[in-house]
């Protein structure tokens, strides 16, 4: 794509903020060289590769490429043989942890198959690493530890010093101590002197070395640390020749992998530039787009991303589907241009592979070239109009344009002659259309506006405007031409009245027709959009009201599956309590009468025995209450104010009126509502059924209590059942724990039914089971 028409749209400040987000300088330069690509491929692998990265950095917690200095230099310098610096290779060492960190925080990721590809590549001798940091302290020395030999050396200096020094300071504290300047050790050439006054230099017996500008100071090295000295240079001159030999054993090493080393410099940079893009994307809020090769853009609450977030305004708008050309017209200062500019920025943005600022689902077209002609392009060194050197990039464009160009061109056939510039801008939109280009044309021309209403493929457009205080509202309106408002802004800016209406008067019939026609559009549109949110708001109120209502109506379902629930545990329990005492009852009279010889108190005990048992049966039949038997209601057995029985909600309520549609409306628990007369009840009033007697029939030993059940091949709704059936008769057998077989499955069962569990007030605890227990396929419930 040619550069003039990318850098009109700025894309070059977008790739130099991103490359601010680049660890490596390397990496940086990348980004800042990036080109936007028109191969519908590439565009799609670096987006790919941009959103992989942006999984790195922002779901796996991977962090950014280690920082490592230019070493291209040194590591060249090694591998011809080349002694490095203590620096240059703590900067390789830098290099290959920073390749070391980059291929095994990603080796073992899934879903980022790019960036795999490229950090497979790396290469890494962690020993080398290890050794690099085992000897090299800082920039300029080593470790003591960094060789046998170097720690020996050292010893031994640090020993002389200190003998040395020990020598000197006798001097310094005997009887030369009077002949001395200052009571110190200094050193000069190397080599430790002491500082004796020049009219005593012939008292201390040594060797000068220098003196003091003055000539008042000679700096002595007595002739008895003369040895010691000596002896020290040849072990600092061996310390430096090991350092030496360290030095280039490490770097002799580094040689050796220097060009796998080149390699990581190449790669590194490549996955840091590509941190980079996607970090920006992140900062500016930017998502992936789709991408396509027939023209097609989408643009869903885009926001030019040079602009500050805090006061940019969405826009949204869409070419390439049923017309390939927009006419974006409207007030001055409405937004046309950045919109223009937004459009083509993020074409030129999803090409370099960055994600752009905008909603989810939005769809960029990959072109093969982005023309644009944007603001004053007046050329003082080439004695051009602003005109002229706006219609020389439209001659280029017109000449350049395909039916794979993108083309925005700001104000056409502005600078001139109006006539003649609404002709033109004519042209050039019928010209552009021939060959099949899309894209943006802005305009204040009346007559261009009406062209597009008569021309297929070109739709006009306008940036909404507010009537009422004249301000911009940075929003695009499809279909509707925008008027340019510009007596109104002039009226607002505080243009005298008598020159408004005098300018009023020059305007011609068609053109003042015209914007009169667009302004009224305009406030119509305006004052139907409030009368439409109105609606949705009343929609949206009655609708929360309706699902109040239908949550009430579902809790009191609840109310009353649970009251039936208790219900029916209770009624168990009684039974089961009356049948046990009735049993143990039953076991005494069969003891009294398997006696030989019954006597009198025998029988008075088995009689006062049946006593208890005819109580046990009345204590049965006070505890059980007796269901109500209901006959179906018509209109003459039910009126307002009767109690009818709704067999849906399986509740009673209370008639308020009927209708003649066949629905009666009916209160219960504080809802009104309208039920089909076929879905209400009545009670029978016909004479009350003696309740069953209660049979208590003895079995001679005790039930074994179920401690499991498996529910393996159920659905959701009749495992919850029988599960819930199972805990009913675990209460009533007193049992502590039971088990629930339920499989692995997909885990909808298991999740279930421990969820209903969770809300059981039966049950204590649960816990999946254990190895040898069944695992995941079992759960154990703890009863209270």
């Amino acid at each position: 794509m040619d550069k003039r028409y990318t850098e009109r749209l700025e894309i070059n400040k977008i790739l130099s903020a991103a490359a601010g987000y680049a660890s490596l300088k390397q990496g940086s330069r990348i980004v800042e060289a990036l080109e936007p690509s028109s191969d519908i491929e590439e565009v799609k692998e670096r987006l790919e590769m941009t959103a992989e990265c942006d999984r790195l950095l922002f779901k796996d917690g991977f962090g950014k490429v280690y920082e490592f200095g230019d070493v291209e230099e040194p590591v060249s310098r090694a591998i011809k043989g080349s002694a490095l610096s203590c620096g240059e290779i703590l900067e390789v060492a830098r290099l290959i942890a920073s390749a070391r960190e980059a291929a095994r925080g990603t080796e073992r990721l899934e879903g980022i198959p790019h960036v795999r590809a490229l950090t497979a590549n790396l290469f890494y001798d962690h020993n080398l690493e290890l050794d690099i940091a085992a000897k090299i302290q800082s920039q300029d020395s080593l470790f003591d530890t960094a060789s046998d030999k170097l720690y020996s050396i050292r010893s031994k200096i640090r020993s002389l010093n200190e003998r040395i020094r020990s020598t000197l300071s006798e001097y310094i504290t005997g009887s030369y101590a009077e002949y001395l300047q200052d009571p110190i050790v200094t050193i000069r050439n190397d080599r430790y002197v002491i500082p004796v006054k020049a009219e005593n230099r012939g008292k201390v017996k040594g060797f000068v070395h220098d003196r003091s500008k003055s000539g008042a100071t000679y700096f002595i090295e007595p002739e008895y640390v003369l040895e010691l000295n000596n002896e020290l240079i040849t072990l600092v001159s061996d310390e430096k020749a090991e350092v030496e030999a360290i030095l280039k054993d490490l770097s002799k090493r580094i040689g050796k992998i220097g060009g796998k080393l080149l390699n990581d410099i190449v790669i590194l940079a490549k996955f840091d530039a590509n941190l980079a893009l996607a970090e920006y994307s992140y900062t500016i809020r930017g998502v992936q787009p789709r991408i396509n090769q027939r023209g097609y853009v989408n643009i869903i609450q885009g926001r030019h991303p040079l602009i500050d977030k805090n006061k940019v305004v969405p826009v949204s708008l869409e070419i390439g589907a049923k017309y390939s050309f927009l006419l974006l017209s409207g007030a001055n200062t409405g937004g046309k241009t950045v919109t223009l500019k937004m459009v083509g920025l993020f074409c030129l943005m999803a090409c370099c592979g960055l994600f752009i600022p905008a909603a989810y689902g939005s769809e960029i077209a990959v072109f093969q070239d982005v023309f644009c002609d944007i603001g004053d392009s007046q050329s003082i060194e080439e004695s051009l109009s602003t005109f002229s050197s706006h219609m020389t990039h439209v001659v280029d464009i017109c000449n350049m344009a395909s039916s794979s160009s993108l083309v925005l061109l700001d104000e056409l056939g502005g600078g001139t002659n109006p006539d003649e510039g609404q002709a033109i801008a004519k042209a050039v939109v019928k010209k552009l259309l021939s060959c099949g280009s899309c894209g943006i044309i802005t305009t204040h021309f009346t007559p261009l506006k009406e062209f597009a209403y008569n021309t297929e493929g070109i739709e006009n457009a306008s940036m909404e405007f507010d009537p009422s205080t004249l301000m911009p509202l940075y929003s695009i309106k499809i279909g509707l031409p925008g008027a340019s408002n510009a007596l109104a802004i002039c009226k607002r800016l505080g243009l005298d009245d008598a020159i408004l209406e005098d300018a009023v008067n020059f305007l011609s019939d068609e053109g003042r027709d015209f914007e009169n026609m667009a302004r009224q559009m305009e406030e119509v549109r305006v004052e139907s959009e409030k009368v439409l949110a109105e609606n949705q708001k009343i929609r949206l109120e009655l609708e929360q009201k309706r699902d109040e209502v239908n949550k009430g109506i579902e809790k009191l379902n609840k109310e009353r599956e649970a009251i039936a629930r208790n219900a029916r545990s209770e009624t168990k329990r009684i039974v089961s309590e009356k049948t046990e005492e009735a049993k143990e009852l039953l076991d005494e009279i069969e003891e009294i009468f398997k006696q030989e010889v019954v006597t009198e108190a025998d029988l008075i005990k088995a009689r006062t025995i049946k006593n208890k048992l005819e109580t046990v049966d009345a204590d049965v039949h006070e505890e059980i209450p007796r269901q109500t038997d209901y006959r179906p209601a018509t209109k003459e057995n039910i009126k307002p104010g009767s109690k009818v029985y709704i067999e849906k909600f399986d509740c009673t309520a209370q008639v308020l009126s009927m209708r003649r549609n066949g629905e009666v409306e009916v209160q219960f628990g504080g809802v009104k509502t309208f039920v089909k007369l076929s879905d209400l009840k009545v009670a029978d009033s016909g004479p009350a059924q003696k309740p069953q007697d209660v049979k208590i029939v003895k079995k001679f030993g005790r039930q074994q209590p179920v401690l499991e059940i498996n529910v393996i091949g159920l659905n959701v709704e009749e495992a919850l059942q029988e599960v819930n059936n199972f805990i009913d008769r675990a209460v009533l057998d007193n049992l502590e724990e039971v088990k629930i077989i339920h499989g692995v499955g997909t885990g909808k069962l298991r999740n279930s039914i421990q969820n209903s569990l969770r809300h059981d007030r039966r049950v204590k605890s649960f816990r999946d089971g254990v190895y040898g227990e069944g695992e995941k396929g079992v759960t154990f419930a703890t009863l209270k």
